[in-house]
């Protein structure tokens, strides 16, 4: 299996560039995984596809301030650091950019000052791939949240401004740890859960820090070949309940996004409710805990597009993306979504 048979056209004006003025005022296009058939409809009315006694499951992880700006303490050249995930302990490994050295101190900036601040990261090792481990004047984690700036993905090619803060998180966030957000639950809204909490559906929640997998692309051409990076999840017992018992009474459980998809099924595959997952999804997989999914539009190539092809079979989500493509759809992470049934 070719990483290359995951291919379609995006053409740069569809990226979602800013999140709509309104959040949960995007698009949403469900797709039956067994007929193909093409529904186009709004987020806001994702509850019109569930039914009383569904579960939906949501990731409650909190994205970090995560991109640092640093200068140099031997030369004054600038470096750009982006603090990653959370793992089971303080977290201590950076990506980075530009040449970086073992013992090497950074002095950090205040992004919204351009300043330099009192606070200092020096690189403990390099560990190749422009990762390197490093430890902080005092925790990552609060140099970040003090510091630094929102980690948009690369293709929005802009720096991320102050509506960013607020809407690259979801609107349930708690637990501070990802370096980037999970995407899907972007959209959601208060007014939406209280629409599903009134049709009957459940609401759990789990955690699952998003991290490197998500920056670094697939280098082998064989997607087999392709190892992903491990990142750290929690199931609480109530979540696991209620999938229990929605399995038991005939309903279905859905999951909010990828991240979501990726816990459930590691848990599914491995019986583990905490720890390190690094389970990789592609096409042939055999799903044993999630019914349906929501989930953004992804970029061409990627582990995610591989995960949801895997879930909706691959000739079905590729007329569906080149649907969403031709009818004016915003793809990527701030834009319009998919309900996969």
């Amino acid at each position: 299996m070719l990483v290359s048979d995951f291919n379609y056209n995006l053409p740069e004006e569809v990226i979602a560039q800013h999140p709509p003025k309104i959040r949960g005022t995007t698009r949403l296009l469900a797709l039956n995984r067994k007929s193909g058939e093409i529904t186009d409809s709004h987020y806001a009315d994702l509850d019109s596809f569930l039914e009383p006694g569904d579960l939906i499951i949501l990731n409650d992880t909190k994205v970090m301030r995560s991109r640092v700006f640093t200068e140099r303490a031997s030369d004054g050249h600038p470096r750009e650091l982006v603090v990653l995930e959370r793992h089971d302990g303080e977290i201590d490994h950076v990506m980075y950019r530009g040449k970086l050295h073992e013992g090497e101190k950074l002095i950090i900036k205040n992004v919204a000052t351009d300043e330099k601040t009192s606070d200092v990261i020096e690189i403990q090792s390099i560990l190749g791939n422009g990762i390197a481990t490093a430890k902080g004047s005092r925790p990552l984690e609060e140099i970040a949240q003090d510091y630094g700036n929102v980690p948009l993905p690369p293709y929005m090619r802009r720096d991320a401004e102050p509506e960013d803060v607020e809407r690259y998180q979801t609107v349930w966030a708690k637990d501070f740890g990802s370096a980037a957000a999970p995407t899907a639950s972007l959209n959601m809204t208060k007014e939406l859960l209280a629409k599903l909490d009134k049709k009957g559906v459940q609401i759990k929640y789990l955690t699952l820090h998003v991290g490197l997998g998500t920056f670094l692309p697939i280098r082998s051409d064989n997607v087999e070949e392709h190892e992903m990076h491990s990142e750290w999840f929690q199931i609480p017992e109530e979540t696991l309940a209620a999938i229990k018992q929605t399995k038991e009474a005939g309903h279905r459980v859905i999951a909010v996004g990828t991240t979501v998809t990726r816990t459930l099924e590691f848990w599914g595959k491995t019986g583990k409710t905490e720890g390190e997952d690094n389970i990789f999804i592609y096409p042939g997989f055999e799903f044993k805990v999630i019914d349906a999914l929501v989930t953004n539009f992804h970029a061409p190539k990627s582990t995610v597009l591989m995960l949801t092809a895997a879930f909706a079979d691959w000739k079905n989500l590729k007329p569906a993306y080149d649907h969403a493509v031709e009818s004016g759809y915003k793809l990527l992470s701030y834009g319009d979504s998919m309900f996969i049934y």
